[in-house]
């Protein structure tokens, strides 16, 4: 069967000029940045958009700004976790209104489920979404995995069409890729940029991939090289790896977004804005960001 989704899937920042206020230019040179690096589809309201410490007004601004500036040019996927079930189904429906292609959902946080509850919350949150969905895998932030025999049991859904694993574990994922054989429609989406070329190696489909925002058609040539059996890929890996040193700026877990955001503003595609409680990188660390991507001629 044919995937539905492959490739590389940026998990776009959501940029903003002020609290609750989106960057509408900023978000128009983003998009284009990403598409003219050859991205096979775009994530909205992941983590790296920031998505829970966001307003539902913002998210579904997001939502339709986006889709607008896409205007059906690759497959636009949105986020809807959250802790609340009415809430999550909400924003599902308004992105299906929009035209979104489809969902992404990980275990509520905040309170851990245990698997059983988690099979509950998928069973009874399914028959009300409009769009197909991929599950997205990330304990560390939601303090509880999709374990393997959970997600054996919720491919009885049709509409789940896939996994979006950011655990980091590729044990993990090798075994998510024998449930492909149970589901072979499925598609297999890695979160951890770094392990795009193994995963791949590993029977993925692609990923999801943070520095995509920055660099896109690095990760662009390293899917096509990896599927094409073409040696190249080493070379840009050498290049991601490097550049995984602007989210090791800062002591705090929100490093991640703040280098990426950091990044795209050096770049001027957009400001670096962040949502509550965080904030900006000062200019010493703003500077070892520039360091770095001009090291990589980025800038």
């Amino acid at each position: 069967m044919k995937l539905r989704y492959s490739g590389v899937i940026p998990p776009l920042v959501t940029p903003m000029v002020a609290r609750d206020k989106l960057d509408y230019a900023g978000l128009e040179r983003l998009i284009e940045h990403v598409l003219a690096g050859g991205v096979h589809g775009l994530f909205v309201l992941g983590t790296t958009g920031e998505a829970p410490s966001l307003s539902y007004p913002l998210r579904r601004e997001m939502i339709d700004e986006t889709i607008r500036r896409v205007s059906n040019r690759v497959p636009v996927l949105v986020g809807i976790t959250d802790t609340s079930f009415v809430e999550t189904v909400r924003l599902a429906k308004h992105a299906a209104s929009c035209g979104a292609d489809g969902l992404v959902v990980s275990a509520p946080y905040y309170f851990p489920a245990g698997q059983t509850e988690l099979k509950f919350y998928i069973d009874e949150l399914m028959p009300q979404l409009p769009l197909p969905v991929m599950l997205y895998n990330i304990p560390s932030l939601t303090k509880v995995s999709f374990e393997i025999a959970t997600l054996e049991y919720l491919g009885r859904h049709e509409r789940i069409v896939g996994v979006k694993d950011s655990s980091g574990d590729l044990d993990y994922f090798t075994r998510l890729v024998e449930l492909k054989k149970r589901r072979p429609d499925w598609s297999l989406m890695i979160g951890p940029e770094a392990l795009l070329a193994e995963s791949l190696q590993r029977g993925g489909d692609g990923g999801v991939a943070g520095g995509a925002n920055l660099c896109p058609k690095w990760f662009v040539d390293v899917y096509r090289a990896v599927r094409e059996q073409n040696s190249t890929w080493n070379e840009l890996q050498v290049k991601i790896e490097r550049l995984q040193a602007i989210y090791s700026i800062g002591k705090y877990a929100s490093r991640f977004i703040k280098g990426t955001k950091c990044g795209l503003s050096l770049m001027g595609i957009c400001d670096d804005f962040l949502a509550d409680p965080f904030h900006r990188f000062r200019p010493d660390d703003r500077a070892r960001v520039s360091s770095i991507l001009r090291e990589l001629e980025i800038l």
